[in-house]
């Protein structure tokens, strides 16, 4: 390995550890209990607005996920993925304590009353952010030359500030930036010049000095001193007005927002903001399904409403529909999209097109504004993760042979998507919380492709601080060395999900695990292995059902594909084949569909669709 390239490691590592799920990480969840803590001491907060949510009390995992504004790499772990505080009338300097935050790559502090100056070393207090979004406060001083040392930065708003002085020529080195601005500040001189990216004359707008492409182009000094002093100070004088008038406008419309907020106890301000825009088609691409408008869904959604959300995660928020026929559909929110319309509609096209029956369908979307909703076809058994993972109290359990039927089904679709489909596919995101089930209990696979909407850059390093390697527990652990997304590393997360349903257990946690153990699904399969006793992985509910050698074998099937090296897993086909040759007794493997089976592993990244 090259000394750059040894460097780039061991800045992500700490991250890259927390994605793996390791139970090595000499890491405490208590740096971010701290961080929070900190951050919520160092703040106003007049509209109680952190007060009414954050509650330290509780000392339950993963109980910070539940906070306002706080994301965290999972729900039943206290790790701290973005900070999204938006709206919320806080006051106060930028908070040092988020240094405690190691693990974060999002923060979006906009349309507060935050003030004073950036600190000059802020890139040691948030290293591995990916957004920063301060925008719409109240800060002044110059902005801090160490922004250019968050090199993983994709998005820097720093517009509708109080900023001065001169933007430092550095922040040109953001190589990942996409989204940029510093409008309506007081900043002059020369503009960054960025080598793969422009960025128009609206990101530095209403900023009187600036000058450099693509604004005027930087002149000399002027000849007369006296004269530069005139127009110097007639220019402060009305940047001061713009500024007082400014500041005046943004505490009257802080205000309005705080009124909205108050009287909008379904948390779906978002929706109310489209409804202007309820005349707007769908697209879809059933032919057999009938022309909707953005207001048939906002009807059959109650406009959105709390109570008609049946799942989230990191790609958006999925609603249950209901149309007036009394048939169902599920709407997908996207969060944080990052693609252009145009790139959208055509990402669309693509999406559109893929059809399998153990993939969930992409039926149509709907682009208003920034909001991009994707339309699917409904599943009525929700997920497997759910159905696997039943509530405490609840004595349901999911028959084997339903749990295989899953297994083939879903290693079907995913099969299709690395080997026939063209383009090919790789998945990137699986896990039991992507395979839907519908009313017969076939699995659908979900969410492939919207790794692409969410981060459209396409360097690897970049997508991968971002998250979008997976989720906690089911990540490859060669990802830590190449930080590259492969087929091979869908086999591991598929394995994973196989571990899931023979054992009955969560990927990121055991029940019942040994004394001093603390490790994940695949680690604990792991010290069972290195003991002799992965027959003690079986579901009990399994057991004295007279397959216990079906299930050891399904076992151990589920063992090969979470091997640490990637060359001794099997493909997915392999795997498929393995499988269906497990359930050919119960009569419920359908006739294969796979036009083309490339069984090489020469296909190059660039041949594939990267899919989320």
């Amino acid at each position: 390995m090259s000394e750059g390239c040894a460097v780039s490691v061991v800045v992500v590592l700490p991250l890259i550890l927390f994605l793996l799920g390791s139970s090595r990480l000499c890491y405490s969840t208590d740096s971010d209990l701290y961080c929070l803590r900190a951050f919520q001491q160092s703040v106003e907060d007049p509209l109680n607005s952190l007060r009414n949510s954050w509650n330290f009390n509780n000392k339950t995992e993963g109980f910070i996920c539940k906070f306002t504004g706080i994301e965290c790499w999972h729900p039943d772990e206290n790790r701290v993925l973005n900070i999204k505080l938006a709206d919320m009338g806080l006051k106060g300097q930028f908070p040092q304590g988020l240094e405690n935050c190691t693990s974060m790559t999002g923060l979006v502090l906009s349309n507060n009353a935050f003030s004073g100056k950036l600190p000059l070393d802020i890139s040691k207090i948030v290293p591995f952010l990916t957004t920063l979004d301060l925008s719409s406060n109240s800060f002044t001083g110059q902005i801090p030359m160490s922004l250019s040392n968050i090199t993983y930065l994709n998005t820097l708003k720093l517009d509708n500030n109080r900023f001065s002085g001169q933007i430092p020529l550095q922040i040109g080195q953001l190589n990942r930036l996409k989204d940029f601005s510093v409008a309506n500040n007081m900043l002059s001189g020369q503009v960054p010049s960025f080598g793969n990216v422009t960025f128009g004359a609206d990101s530095y707008a209403n900023n009187q000095g600036l000058c450099g492409k693509p604004l005027d182009d930087c002149t000399g000094p002027p000849s007369k001193v006296h004269s530069g002093v005139i127009i110097g100070s007639a220019v402060g004088g009305v940047v001061l007005v713009l500024v007082l008038g400014g500041v005046a406008l943004f505490f009257i419309m802080r205000k309005v927002v705080a009124m909205k907020r108050v009287v909008d106890p379904d948390g779906n301000r978002w929706a109310k903001s489209i409804k202007g825009a309820k005349g707007i088609k769908v697209s879809m691409f059933e032919q057999s399904i009938s022309k909707m408008k953005l207001s048939d869904l906002m009807k059959a959604t109650d406009n959105f409403n709390k109570d008609n959300i049946i799942g989230t995660g990191r790609t958006g928020t999925m609603y249950k529909a209901v149309l007036p026929d009394g048939s169902n559909l599920m709407i997908k929110r996207l969060q944080d999209c990052q693609q252009s319309e145009k790139q959208f509609v055509s990402e669309m096209s693509t999406l559109g097109s893929v059809r399998h029956r153990n993939l969930v369908p992409l039926l149509g979307f709907c682009v208003t504004k920034r909001e991009r909703l994707l339309v699917y076809k409904y599943m009525p058994n929700g997920n497997l993760y759910d159905r696997l993972h039943v509530a405490e109290g609840e004595t349901k359990i999911l028959e084997w042979s339903l749990r295989l039927k899953i297994a083939i089904g879903a290693a079907r679709g995913l099969t299709w998507m690395h080997h026939s489909c063209n383009p090919r596919i790789i998945h990137r995101n699986i896990s039991s919380k992507c395979i839907l089930l519908d009313a017969d209990f076939e699995p659908q696979i979900s969410d492939f492709g919207l790794a692409r909407l969410m981060n459209p850059i396409d360097t690897h390093l970049s997508t991968f601080v971002n998250g979008e390697f997976g989720d906690f527990g089911y990540v490859a652990p060669e990802y830590a060395r190449t930080l590259v997304a492969t087929p091979k590393g869908d086999v591991f997360s598929f394995g994973t999900v196989l571990l899931e349903l023979v054992t009955g257990e969560k990927a990121t946690q055991v029940s019942n695990p040994p004394e001093g153990f603390k490790g994940n699904l695949v680690e604990w399969i792991a010290h069972l292995t290195s003991n002799s006793s992965l027959q003690d992985a079986i579901d009990k509910n399994l057991v004295g059902e007279g397959i216990e050698k079906e299930l050891l074998l399904f076992l151990k099937i589920a063992c090969n594909c979470v091997t640490l090296e990637p060359k001794e897993r099997p493909t997915m086909f392999e795997l498929y084949q393995l499988l269906r040759a497990i359930g050919e007794r119960y009569n419920f493997t359908a006739e294969d569909d796979f036009h083309t089976i490339d069984m090489s592993e020469t296909n190059t990244l660039d041949e594939l669709i990267v899919a989320k």
